[in-house]
Order: structure tokens, then C-alpha cells, then sequence
């Protein structure tokens, strides 16, 4: 084409065609990209995960450390004992042990004697000390007697005189304490009741007292299993440890009152099979929403909000620009703080007043969230399922498993977190560090006597008391209460029915949440209890007891 010729057809057809190899070649480059901005974006989103916005242990913060900050919601209260609350000191006894008269000799004035004056008045001082500890050896004299018969019969030995010479139940039970409870290595504890008893005692003795005692708790084994398993609500969890060298893996099942373990070479189904508490569990299971736990579709289910706090404040450093996790995290503090509230208040649940706004806030800003994190279905190149970017995942998983999330609202007697759980696992961690454990049946072993100390703490026995007792052959055992289920109803959660008695029962509650968040806590105000003077499309704010004490709002 010359001057100002016009194409001819062939060389338009040749132009598209250029143009079209041209765009063919885009395409995959922009399809490239996308999933490059994807990649970046989460390998910023890991190098940004902490102990804060997820579920890592402080001890794996590598390259930051982040400040300390608690996902608990300011209260407006000060730091240390509240005003209130029980407090403790020590106090004089009416029958001290021992008395010492202390008698002034000359006046402290003049110089005059004082000998023969008459006392007026006594001051009482008091100090509280223990006495100089010194063993005490008792010698058990077995008699032998031969009868006419000609046997030789010789008299029962009590169970703490084992052998010639050997330690006493008291001193088993300290050793056994030190070891599992405080944590203290072998050689140390030797040197502590050397020390402060003044026993001698050999580090193969110490490290021989936990196998003297566990065999012992079988009964307590049994019965604290038993009862976790047909408690109304049990907390459940599993971390990873090393004995002998191998990985294994902890699982955990406990309550407000029990605590039980199991060490088991895997981590899943088999493993929670073999621990034989979730199968056939009869009552509400607390955990942190691992897949396995999901497979027992006949229990009820609820999940920790810790950590979904924990990827909320993720999502709001990874989308600065959108508030939704932010207020998800707001709604599950105040849902959090009402059902606190309503326990100290003695109510049966949380009054449809105070519920169904927060609920209904909670599903809105779930909604906002998806409606900006579209789902994506566009697969790997290579093939398989489209790959959900980390926010999605934890939006879809908030709202498929919207009832385990939020039961803790509707059922006064499930906890807001899997805390209960974590805190009964926490310290095998401790012990790993400090000690470990050289074989799994010195670890087995350790665990049978953690988890009867834990127990017994729960149950508010005297926690030398109870191991005296184990090692003598009487162990502290649990009862069976009498909430105690059988089966649970896997009803879905419905919001309580607004009622005079509701409306009355949400205005103490109300308060306390007002003095607590140092804000008025919103709800909507049900349409027969409304100002007239209010519209349905207006949002009430209730600021005390009384329709008058009402602010509004275009919502």
C-alpha cells in the first residue's frame, strides 16, 4: 500500500490475523500475571503471619516479634483486682501453735523497771513459718509366728513398706509433683529434697517414682475416660511431641472438672478412635475446627473463636482497606461479653433483644466480606480444584459452619474458645523443652500422672493429698454428675422468642454490658415495643431501662 491507497482486502485480512496472534499471546501472559499477583500476595501474607493473626506458637516468630496484644476488647476497668472482688492476705489464727510472751523490762519514757507492773494490754504478732524439716523413719516390725501345723505365717507388710529399706508415700508423691506438675529434670528434684528434706535421695529413684505411680491410676484412668466421654460439653485437641527421638502425637480431651490424654503415633481419625472418646460422644465438642474432628457427623459441634479472631486481625493487615473483619471481630467480642454476662446474671439464655441484632450484624458483615472476595473458579493449568485465596477460605468457613461458630450464643453452657483445651496441653510443651522424655513409656507414663493432678486441681483436692492417696491404693476418683448426657439434640440454632419476660430479662443485662464496654450496646427494639414515633428502617440504641432512653438512627 502506497501514498494514500486504500488496504486492499487481503491486506486487512493479513492485519487481523497479525492482530489476532497478537491477543493470543496476551491472554496467557494476563492469566500469568493474575496468578503471579496472586503468589505475591500470599507469600507477603505468610511472611506477615505471627503469633497474633493466626495460629503459630510465639516461638516460631522469626523475623518480627510482634508487641504483646490481647484479642480481648477494652473494658474501661484498671489493671490488677477490681473493685469488689475477693481479695487475700494473711490473717491471725485464734489457736497458734505455739506462744511466746515478750514482757517490756524498764518504761520506754522514763527508765523506771516495769517488773512488777500489771500487763493493760497485749499486742499479738503472729509469724508463720515452717518447722526444721528432718525425715522421720518408721520401722515396721513384720512378726512371724509358726502354727502347730508347722507353717510359718508372718504378718502383712502395709503398702508403702515395699522392701527393707525404701521411701515413704509422702516423699514418692513430692518427687512425682516436682517432676510432672512443676516441671523440675530429675537430677534437680534430687538436689531439691536433698536440700530441703534432707534426703539423700538418687537420681535413679527419681527417675523411677513416676513408673511406681502410674500403674496405680488405672482406676482413675478409667473413670476420668468414661466421664469426659459422657460430659455435656468437652474440649478436644492435639499437638505434636518427641519421645525416644520420633514424632508422636498428643491428644487431648477435657472439661472445667477432667483431663485426659493419649499418645498416639498419628494424628488423625485412627488415632481419635483409638483415644475412644469422641466415638459414641454424646455431648457438644470444642475444637478448632480440624477436619477429622468434622467426620463424626452424629456429634455436635463448636468451634474456637480464638482463632478465628486470630485470622480476622490477618485479614484486616492483609485488606487495610476493608472494615468487615474488624467489625466480625467486634460483634464476636460483644456476643462474647453478653453471654458472660448472662451467666453472672443467672439466665437461661441471651434474650432475643440483645441477640438477634448482633446475629443479624454478624451476617451482614459475613455477607459484605464474601460479596468482596468472589469465589474463584478458575483452575490450575495443570489441573485440579480452583485454589481459594486465604480470606475466602476463612469467609466460606464462617459462613458453612455459621452455627458451630455463634453456638456459644445460644447455648449459655459452650465457651466462646478452646481455651479449656490449650491450657491442658499448653504445659507438655514446657516439659518438652526442659526434659523430654528418652522412651514412650517414660512420656506415657509422665502423661497418666499429669492428667490425674490436673484432674484433681480441677476438683479442688490437695493435689500431695491425692497422690498420697494413689500411691497407698486409694485414688481419687471422679463422680458421675447428674447433667450427664446420654444423647444431645443437634437441633439447628434458632433465636429466642421476643417476650415481655425476654425484654425484661435484656435490661439488667444491657447495663452490665454498657459498664463493661463503657459504650450503649444496639439492638433493634421488636416492633410492638417501638416509640411511635420511631420508623422501621431506624436503628434504636438503648441507653437504660426505659422506652424514653432511646437515640435513633437512619439505618
Amino acid at each position: 500500500m502506497a501514498g494514500s491507497e486504500r488496504p486492499s482486502y487481503d491486506e486487512l485480512a493479513a492485519l487481523v490475523v497479525a492482530q489476532a496472534a497478537v491477543i493470543a499471546t496476551i491472554e496467557p501472559l494476563r492469566a500469568e500475571l493474575a496468578r503471579m499477583t496472586e503468589r505475591v500476595a500470599e507469600l507477603e501474607r505468610q511472611l506477615k503471619t505471627n503469633s497474633r493473626n493466626s495460629s503459630k506458637p510465639p516461638s516460631q516468630d522469626v523475623y518480627v516479634k510482634p508487641a504483646p496484644k490481647s484479642l480481648r476488647g477494652k473494658t474501661g476497668r484498671g489493671k490488677g483486682k477490681q473493685p469488689g472482688a475477693a481479695g487475700a492476705n494473711l490473717k491471725l489464727v485464734d489457736n497458734p501453735d505455739r506462744v511466746v510472751e515478750h514482757v517490756p523490762s524498764a518504761c520506754s519514757g522514763c527508765g523506771t523497771g516495769l517488773r512488777n507492773r500489771p500487763s493493760v494490754d497485749v499486742v499479738r504478732r503472729q509469724v508463720h513459718d515452717l518447722p526444721e524439716i528432718t525425715p522421720v523413719v518408721t520401722e515396721h516390725r513384720l512378726h512371724q509366728r509358726r502354727c502347730r501345723c508347722g507353717v510359718l505365717t508372718t504378718a502383712a507388710a502395709p503398702a508403702e513398706a515395699s522392701a527393707p529399706a525404701c521411701y515413704g508415700p509422702n516423699v514418692t508423691a513430692l518427687a512425682a509433683y516436682l517432676l510432672t506438675y512443676q516441671h523440675i529434670p530429675i537430677a534437680r528434684a534430687a538436689q531439691l529434697l536433698a536440700d530441703v528434706l534432707g534426703m539423700n535421695v538418687s537420681t535413679g529413684w527419681v527417675s523411677s517414682v513416676l513408673r511406681q505411680v502410674a500403674p496405680a491410676l488405672q482406676p482413675f484412668t478409667d473413670a476420668v475416660h468414661d466421664a469426659v466421654r459422657r460430659a455435656p460439653v468437652a474440649h478436644f485437641d492435639e499437638t505434636a511431641l518427641r519421645a525416644a527421638g520420633v514424632r508422636w502425637w498428643l491428644h487431648s480431651a477435657s472439661t472445667e472438672k477432667l483431663t485426659t490424654y493419649l499418645l498416639h503415633p498419628q494424628r488423625g481419625r485412627d488415632a481419635i478412635d483409638a483415644f475412644g472418646v469422641l466415638p459414641g460422644f454424646a455431648g457438644i465438642a470444642v475444637h478448632d475446627g480440624w477436619h477429622p474432628y468434622r467426620t463424626y457427623t452424629e456429634v455436635v459441634h463448636a468451634l474456637c473463636n480464638a482463632h478465628h479472631q486470630r485470622e480476622l486481625i490477618a485479614a484486616t493487615e492483609t485488606h487495610p482497606d476493608q472494615d468487615w473483619p474488624g467489625l466480625l471481630i467486634g460483634v464476636l467480642d460483644e456476643l462474647n461479653v453478653a453471654a458472660h454476662t448472662a451467666r453472672d446474671l443467672d439466665l437461661p439464655e441471651l434474650p432475643a433483644e440483645v441477640l438477634h441484632p448482633m446475629i443479624t450484624r454478624f451476617d451482614k458483615h459475613l455477607a459484605d466480606g464474601l460479596n468482596l472476595h468472589p469465589r474463584n473458579h478458575i483452575g490450575h493449568p495443570q489441573g485440579g480444584r480452583p485454589r481459594q485465596t486465604t480470606t475466602r477460605a476463612l469467609l466460606e468457613r464462617l459462613h458453612k459452619y455459621r452455627d458451630d461458630v455463634l453456638r456459644f450464643a445460644f447455648d449459655l453452657t459452650v465457651p466462646f474458645t478452646n481455651n479449656q483445651a490449650e491450657r491442658d496441653i499448653r504445659m507438655t510443651k514446657t516439659q518438652l523443652k526442659l526434659a523430654g522424655w528418652r522412651t514412650r513409656t517414660g512420656a506415657t507414663t509422665w502423661l497418666t500422672v499429669r492428667s490425674y493432678i490436673s484432674t484433681t486441681r480441677k476438683n479442688g483436692v490437695h493435689t500431695l493429698t491425692a497422690l498420697h492417696n494413689a500411691i497407698t491404693g486409694n485414688p481419687w476418683l471422679p463422680t458421675n454428675p447428674s447433667n450427664h448426657l446420654t444423647s444431645y439434640p443437634a437441633a439447628p440454632l434458632t433465636t429466642p422468642t421476643t417476650t415481655p419476660a425476654s425484654r425484661e430479662r435484656a435490661e439488667p443485662l444491657l447495663r452490665q454490658m454498657q459498664q463493661r464496654f463503657h459504650s450503649p450496646a444496639t439492638f433493634a427494639l421488636p416492633a410492638n415495643n417501638r416509640p411511635k414515633h420511631s420508623r422501621p428502617h431506624e436503628q434504636v440504641t438503648f441507653l437504660g431501662p426505659g422506652l424514653g432512653n432511646c437515640r435513633y438512627s437512619r439505618g
